[in-house]
């Protein structure tokens, strides 16, 4: 038996998505262009932490979750496809928080308080289309009509997660997702959108993220490369970081990344000690991407408090963050998994 079962209780994707847990998950996507938007809502708000550890990230309102900035509570976590193109699904979003009298009330007005982070999709499908405020109110109406009494069928969590394709893979922001890109398109395959999520008594973690990178997916377990930089015939698997050294002269060619990602808990949890937790998270990365937090790369990852209840969760803020980045090395490898094609549907979308 794997140790990490004796401890670790996974719960589904739906259920750790539909507002069980205190929060719902909605996508919107235009699945001929290959982009989309995934809305994460906080129906009572959380405090939010941010790690950025990208060199390039397309973003929106993240000194929000700065310890120096007021302490209101983030309405919403925006993750989308466009590159900073896509930083105008935040606009539809605002609105229909806004419609449904959801933000923070100014005296004169409510104000929906929404972080993003995009991703750089704009070489997969058509670079043309981008998320907009169309595609983010749509996605965002998705995640408000999410219910805790949606359930899906099957015995075990894997299916369960099996049976959830509208939540996990090739979805929302996840949709123009790819990984290995370092020699160009050609050599890269597709990537998604991944989830895990756990109970440890009353504590509970979930990871959602959007895995771009430039670099190759391993298991951190193994070792084992998953996903990333191929052969010219597509045979097996190339070496990025070989790749990378047969040119070391300064350039600047990988346009195509960005890794986001959010881990949730119920834990009570301070704004600047969620930034610790976001950077702790940050081990996910680096033990399943490789090359990662390049210049080429935006990767962000948010960490988000939301307890509730009148006795609140308390948890050791090192257990918290080293757990996090657990859950989220598990969510890394579910959204390979989960958005697995054909190397002849990925070649015709490039």
């Amino acid at each position: 038996m794997n140790q990490q079962n004796l401890f670790f209780n996974e719960i589904d994707v739906n259920t750790a998505t539909n507002g069980t847990l205190g929060f719902k998950l909605g996508h919107a996507a235009d699945n001929k262009s290959k982009t989309g938007v995934s809305v994460i809502y906080f129906p009572d708000g959380a405090k939010v932490g941010c790690d950025i550890s990208g060199g390039g990230p397309a973003s929106r309102e993240t000194p929000l979750t700065m310890p120096l900035t007021a302490d209101n509570p983030v309405n919403a976590i925006v993750f989308s496809g466009g590159s900073a193109y896509g930083l105008a699904a935040s606009d539809g979003v605002m609105k229909c928080l806004e419609d449904n009298g959801i933000g923070y009330d100014t005296g004169v007005a409510k104000v929906p308080l929404v972080c993003q982070s995009c991703i750089f999709d704009l070489g997969y499908g058509n670079s043309h289309v981008r998320p907009d405020y169309k595609m983010g109110y749509e996605a965002c109406t998705n995640a408000l009509n999410r219910s805790s009494a949606d359930f899906t069928a099957g015995d075990s969590v894997e299916a369960k997660n099996h049976e959830t394709s509208e939540i996990i893979g090739n979805v929302g922001a996840g949709t123009g997702a790819t990984v290995g890109k370092i020699g160009g398109m050609n050599y890269a395959q597709k990537s998604g959108l991944g989830i895990h999520s756990v109970r440890v008594g009353k504590l509970t973690l979930t990871a959602i993220v959007v895995v771009n990178a430039l670099g190759d997916i391993f298991n951190p377990k193994t070792g084992e490369k998953i996903a990333g930089f191929h052969k010219p015939d597509r045979s097996g698997f190339a070496d990025s970081i070989t790749a990378a050294l047969h040119n070391m002269l300064p350039k600047d060619p990988f346009t195509g990344n960005t890794t986001i990602g959010a881990i949730i808990t119920n834990a009570e949890f301070s704004k600047a000690e969620m930034g610790k937790i976001a950077s702790m998270t940050r081990n996910a990365y680096a033990r399943c991407i490789n090359p990662v937090g390049t210049m080429a790369d935006g990767d962000t990852i948010y960490a988000a408090s939301i307890p509730s209840g009148n006795e609140p969760v308390k948890a050791d803020i090192n257990i918290v963050g080293t757990l996090a980045a657990e859950v989220m090395s598990a969510a890394i490898l579910k959204a390979v998994k989960y958005s697995h094609i054909s190397d002849e549907e990925y070649l015709k979308n490039i």
